[in-house]
């Protein structure tokens, strides 16, 4: 028997489609759908062996609280997993990129979805998030050990990751 996995959005229309999807794909009886806040999750504590996030970190109000809830409802062994928009390093490529994420990103939101505000504050939000680094320590804080991250593409974005003693 293979494990259920359990899926857990704040925002139930996303949940919608993400479910719509699975059962498209006749992935009927292997999910269970939440709806829930990543800082009050509504699982029981030690009762998970992964917890994933993606791009979703950023818009927590307060991120390390949601670490915690990450930690708490981790079994012990259990794995952290977390890819979010991040910082590129290098400063000659962070300053290209910089340039390209305030003056392109919005204008292609605008004009793909008729939506500037919401490309512009993608662009705000990724440069208000901790850096690699300090996520990372934040992480240890939590409680997790081996907190580590894996750049891609120079640092756009990361994975991170961490371990339930």
């Amino acid at each position: 028997p293979h494990a259920r996995i359990t899926i857990c959005d704040l925002d139930e229309n996303m949940l919608n489609v993400g479910r719509d999807r699975a059962i498209n794909r006749g992935w009927i009886d292997d999910f269970d759908w939440v709806t829930g806040n990543a800082e009050a999750l509504p699982m029981a504590s030690e009762s998970v062996n992964v917890y994933t996030i993606a791009f979703g970190l950023r818009n927590v109000t307060r991120i390390d609280t949601a670490l915690q809830e990450a930690y708490r409802v981790l079994k012990p062994g259990g794995r952290f997993f977390c890819l979010e928009f991040s910082r590129v390093e290098e400063p000659f490529l962070a300053k290209i990129y910089d340039g390209y994420s305030y003056r392109v990103i919005p204008r292609i939101g605008q004009m793909v979805a008729k939506d500037r505000e919401s490309y512009q504050y993608l662009v705000e939000s990724i440069r208000k998030f901790p850096s690699q680094n300090e996520l990372a320590r934040r992480m240890k804080t939590a409680g997790f050990t081996h907190a580590r991250f894996t750049n891609l593409s120079f640092g756009i974005a990361a994975i991170h990751q961490g371990f339930k003693a």
